[in-house]
């Protein structure tokens, strides 16, 4: 058997196949973030070997890459129309606040490799971060417990804990108070349906 899977690696076949299984992924990804029900949503997000805490809310997202790389912690919502990004790993801690449209890339091309070769780096969210509507998160960045990440920036570097950035590329532009108590038991109870 090992021999079979070696020979099919070095034929020309095989970017092919892993183009078809790539591709199919992707597919799955975009037709479980449309599904109209969280309960449904969250199952198919598992199935595809995302790791959500039974208390997280995914609403309907644009695009799922990779999703056995990602978890989401406790308490975490995850707004409408999130694009994330597992090639590299996500981890999104405890009581997180993803605003709608939030872009998570952990991959990305170098220009200026001859080759337009890609690079990239995990993502990790820490607990209680906040990521306001249309954030884009690049490559290899954390972001702080309790950091606040205004809308429409683009984060290029780590956030430190409980740090406010804005702008593009997003630097500090406030800080916010460690003494954060909120825990969403369950993000999903007062959830609207259907979305």
């Amino acid at each position: 058997m090992e021999s079979l899977k070696v020979r099919l690696k070095s034929s020309a076949l095989w970017p092919k196949l892993r183009g078809a299984k790539s591709g199919a992924a992707f597919a799955a990804g975009e037709v479980v973030g449309s599904i109209p029900s969280g309960t449904l949503r969250t199952l198919g997000a598992k199935l595809m070997g995302m790791k959500v805490a039974p208390t997280a809310k995914l609403y309907r997202w644009r695009e799922v890459r990779d999703a056995q790389n990602i978890s989401v912690g406790a308490g975490s919502i995850i707004g409408m129309w999130a694009t994330l990004d597992g090639r590299k790993g996500i981890t999104i801690g405890k009581n997180v606040n993803f605003s709608s449209e939030v872009a998570l890339w952990t991959l990305q091309h170098d220009y200026n490799s001859p080759t337009f070769a890609t690079s990239g780096g995990p993502i990790v969210i820490e607990d209680r971060a906040w990521i306001s509507f249309r954030s884009t998160i690049l490559p290899g960045v954390t972001i702080g417990e309790g950091a606040v990440v205004a809308a429409n920036s683009v984060v290029t570097k780590d956030v430190p804990p409980y740090t406010v950035v804005g702008g593009i590329p997003a630097k500090k532009i406030g800080e916010r108070t460690a003494d954060l108590s909120y825990e969403w038991t369950n993000a999903r109870s007062h959830a609207p349906w259907f979305i």
